[in-house]
């Protein structure tokens, strides 16, 4: 099992200093790349350069936009709900933080090892939606408040495909209900319990390989919830100037393209547990494997944005409700079935 900060540290306020700065710096270091990255894989899909002049190919450019938005003046419109402007950046943020957290990139160290620390993801993910409404409800802009509309009712209904695909996991490690030995330590498996997740499928095989479709289904379902293209609704620029965060500017609308490329990362690092076996690989270190695997599906996501065109709103709530809902359920109730055979 994973040792935990607090575990090593013995003092609790070490540890999550230690945890925070970490995550921080993770997060931090990731946005700067992933936004570089984005350009590229854009730029090579539509045989272009992109950005070559800041460093080699580029790779300082992200650090040049990043000093250029602390530099520029934080403009507060008039008429705005206060509160809720301002708080707004950090409810969308700060979840991001506790949500990576949780997360175990290697067998020997995580920075914490909860029994639920699925649901915590999935409950820490509903908080973004929250602070994009508040974004759009205070910024008394009708643009924005639209965006946030169109927010809130694509993440709560991609929200339910997303879950039942990852409940077919949990179902999984769950069904066992037994101990099992992994690399010597015998282990009561926890479906809910991340790090649990990932020794299922070192004793076993990858999840992708037997659950393909919830595979497929939490993968588009993170697109949307991420407001990736062809689900980019939310921020549609041709309709709605900028989306919930129109009237947002400097290190405010910084800290929101923070959220969504931290989100991003979250989405394809629970991915990654789920389906491709975590941190389990040949050779490397598991952290290694770990960030390989994430960042493969970082790349599919942005490749996925610049090949697919936008789609209508009522394309894509259809699509959730019609389809997505219909199938996950399906395959959540065949996976029960199977087990309940294999069982009997």
């Amino acid at each position: 099992m994973p040792t935990t900060l607090i575990e090593q540290f013995g003092n609790p306020a070490i540890a999550i200093a230690t945890g925070v700065g970490g995550v921080m710096t993770v997060l931090s270091l990731n946005a700067l790349f992933l936004i570089w990255l984005e350009r590229k894989v854009s730029a090579w899909i539509q045989r272009r350069m992109g950005p070559m002049e800041v460093g080699f190919h580029g790779v300082f450019q992200t650090i040049a936009d990043m000093l250029k938005l602390l530099g520029k003046q934080l403009i507060t419109p008039k008429g705005i709900d206060k509160p809720l402007y301002h708080l707004a950046p950090i409810v969308v943020f700060a979840p991001v933080v506790a949500a990576t957290s949780l997360l175990p990139f290697s067998k020997s160290v995580a920075i914490s090892n909860i029994d639920i620390g699925l649901v915590l993801i999935f409950v820490f993910g509903g908080f973004a939606v929250v602070g994009i409404f508040m974004a759009g409800w205070g910024s008394n802009n009708k643009y924005a408040l639209l965006g946030a509309m169109r927010s809130v009712a694509q993440n709560i209904s991609y929200e339910i495909p997303l879950i039942l695909s990852a409940l077919a996991v949990v179902l999984m490690v769950s069904a066992v209900g037994r101990e099992v030995p992994i690399d010597g330590e015998i282990v009561a498996l926890n479906g809910l319990n991340l790090a649990h997740i990932t020794m299922a499928q070192v004793h076993w095989t990858w999840f992708i390989l037997v659950q393909p479709v919830a595979a497929l289904i939490y993968f588009i379902s993170v697109l949307a919830e991420t407001n990736r293209a062809p689900f980019d609704i939310p921020e549609a620029e041709s309709e709605l100037v900028a989306g919930f965060h129109t009237e947002y500017s400097g290190m405010r609308f910084a800290l929101f393209f923070f959220a969504e490329f931290s989100n991003m990362f979250i989405g394809a690092m629970v991915a990654t547990v789920l389906f491709l076996g975590g941190w389990e690989g040949p050779i490397l270190p598991g952290p290694v494997w770990f960030f390989l695997k994430t960042y493969a599906l970082i790349f599919i996501m942005m490749w996925v944005r610049w090949t697919y065109p936008r789609l209508r709103f009522d394309q894509l709530m259809t699509f959730c409700w019609a389809i997505l809902i219909p199938l996950s359920i399906l395959n959540l109730l065949v996976t029960a079935l199977v087990i309940k055979v294999v069982q009997s």
